[in-house]
């Protein structure tokens, strides 16, 4: 997996989540803020992931700690900064090895699948 695959895989799993969440908090009323924030996430363009993708993630552990479970891990990784402090040190560790190794694999011009490694070694569905 090269970066352009992982950028899409990211891209995907952000997707796959903001449609989840929109799913589960489609008949709350429409100013709950957990619908509103479920919206937020729907809305953000692909392009914003790094800058506005980071305060939404935040914005879920902070204030729908019910729902961060449900948040996938490798885009805590993927939106770095601030989102690392709510990862083990464990999880940090573990995601910075499949990094190397995707990125070493790519240099090789090897195929790396890091969704069958992430999920093995961090029991992620």
């Amino acid at each position: 997996m090269d970066d352009i695959q992982y950028l899409q895989y990211c891209r995907g799993l952000w997707h796959e989540f903001s449609r989840t969440l929109a799913r589960r908090t489609a008949t709350l009323d429409e100013q709950d803020p957990l619908r509103l924030l479920a919206e937020e996430f729907l809305a953000l363009p692909e392009t914003d992931l790094y800058g506005d993708g980071t305060a939404l993630a935040l914005r879920l552990f902070s204030h729908h700690p019910e729902f961060a479970p449900t948040f996938p891990r490798t885009l805590l990784w993927f939106l770095g900064g601030d989102c690392l402090h709510v990862m083990t040190d464990e999880e940090i560790a573990t995601f910075q090895a499949l990094d190397e190794e995707r990125l070493a694999a790519a240099e090789r011009g090897a195929t790396f699948d890091y969704r069958a490694e992430a999920s093995a070694r961090l029991q992620l569905p």
